[in-house]
């Protein structure tokens, strides 16, 4: 019951990435109509009751209560409302059924093309305001035992050396790990006590992923400093961004995580610090708080040692530093290119995905996900921020985009086949034959519907 109960708060999230998706996928339609002076008699948000309504020139403007979706009544066409009346007399110059073939394919792939060039613009914005944040990777990676790099046979301290095939990128690191999804079978070679090993993942690695707590469970974790606050333990103690923190007390650093324990364990009490800072770092070293320690890496830096106390005074014993990320800035062209390439990335990610799991190569059930799971996950991202929230709604965009190109009528995908089997043929498919399809279309999409709210409570 608490679960369902909490649920709740995620509506508002959900219907405003939902009203913003059907918005832009129906204008898509609207405007091809409206281009190739086809007249529309209703743009909808939402289906019927409808709640409120105005008219404008030859076009009604509706929101309908179930929020689910929405259409564009365009004169002369069959679509979900199974309207024929207007087919028994002569087509008339303004309906959808006079206009050539390939102005009536643009009108269907209109809504596609709009939610694909939604996701872009939304890609193209945040590259543009936040750029691309980074952790370079450096060093060996850390593996989460209940992970699917675990179950590879990844281990902590492994030195990534290539991924499908291809050298890590020092900057990116693993931060496209998306890309291991599109990778079948995916490879992941490593370095390990000298030796070089070959791990190949699962072919369900969608299934998987969802079954392990630990996600895919591989990340590099450098000690190293990326932001020192003023008035804090380190910047007192000269440390600055881009040192990378070696050993605290007798104990070796070898992941960011491991340095935070030490902190916390040494309960403000005094310790020593020892931490590399490369040569490319042209901060001044204080004589007077530090000393030149024997050299764990005598090669383009100096190590140096310096004896501090964490302040606990928040409830935890901090001494001041966040660790290192890169943040790429791009300029407004340069942001659209990277906008565009995200673009065909994660639409290529969801082709896939969906190939994997219509093909029985990933578990159905687990790896669907309805309304709920989406209003749960949009919730989720819009908590962690507007970054994070319109990064959502780009990929439920480009997700609406490639579910609606399917072959299946009631779906445009459907409509297209028609057109298509048209435009080769010469010849329009029977109203007999559309009516039936289409009504054979609406079941499926119904009973897909149904089956996967349903799958979703069982998930929750």
């Amino acid at each position: 019951m608490d679960t369902i109960l909490n649920f709740f708060p995620y509506v508002g999230w959900v219907l405003l990435a939902i009203m913003i998706l059907v918005l832009v996928h129906e204008l898509g339609h609207f405007l091809f109509a409206r281009l190739f002076g086809m007249r529309v008699d209703k743009f909808s948000v939402g289906f019927p009751p409808k709640i409120i309504g105005k008219k404008f020139g030859d076009t009604e403007w509706v929101l309908g209560l179930l929020p689910l979706g929405g259409y564009v009544k365009i004169v002369g066409m069959v679509d979900e409302s199974m309207d024929t009346d207007q087919l028994s007399e002569e087509p008339q110059p303004w309906e959808f059924r006079s206009k050539p073939v390939w102005q009536r394919m643009l009108v269907m792939v209109g809504g596609v093309m709009f939610n694909i060039i939604l996701a872009a613009f939304i890609f193209v914005m945040l590259t543009a305001i936040y750029g691309k944040s980074y952790r370079p990777a450096v060093g060996s990676v850390k593996v989460e035992e209940a992970s699917v790099a675990y179950t590879m046979g990844l281990r902590t301290g492994d030195f990534v050396s290539a991924v499908n095939g291809k050298p890590i990128d020092p900057i990116a690191g693993l931060s496209g790990m998306q890309e291991l999804l599109l990778a079948d079978p995916l490879t992941i070679d490593v370095e390990r006590e000298g030796a070089i090993l070959h791990f190949e993942g699962p072919r369900d690695i969608m299934t998987q992923l969802n079954q392990n707590k630990g996600g895919f469970g591989v990340e590099f974790d450098p000690p190293i400093v990326g932001y020192v606050n003023p008035d804090s333990p380190a910047s007192a103690a000269g440390l600055v961004p881009g040192d990378k923190i070696v050993m605290i007390g007798d104990s070796l650093v070898v992941f960011y995580s491991d340095l935070t324990g030490y902190i916390q364990r040494a309960e403000g009490t005094e310790m020593s610090m020892r931490f590399f800072r490369p040569d490319s770092v042209t901060q001044a070293v204080s004589s007077v708080l530090m000393v030149a320690a024997d050299s764990l890496q005598s090669i383009g830096g100096t190590t140096y040692e310096v004896a501090l106390s964490a302040d606990g005074s928040g409830g935890k014993y901090l001494i001041g530093i966040t660790q290192v990320a890169h943040i790429q800035q791009y300029d407004f062209f340069q942001s659209i290119g990277s906008g565009v390439s995200e673009t065909w990335l994660q639409t290529r990610l969801v082709a896939s995905s969906l190939k994997r799991i219509f093909t029985g190569q990933d578990n159905f059930r687990q790896n669907i996900g309805g309304p709920v799971m989406i209003a749960k996950v949009t919730k989720e991202a819009a908590d962690m921020g507007a970054p994070y929230f319109w990064n959502i709604v780009a990929m439920l965009s480009i997700t609406l985009a490639i579910i609606n190109i399917l072959p299946i009528p009631a779906l445009d995908g459907g409509h297209l086949v028609f057109l298509i089997y048209e435009g080769i043929v010469r010849k329009e498919p029977s109203l007999k034959l559309r009516m039936a399809l289409q009504q054979v279309g609406m079941f499926i999409l119904l009973a897909f519907m149904v089956f996967v709210i349903f799958n979703d409570f069982l998930k929750l």
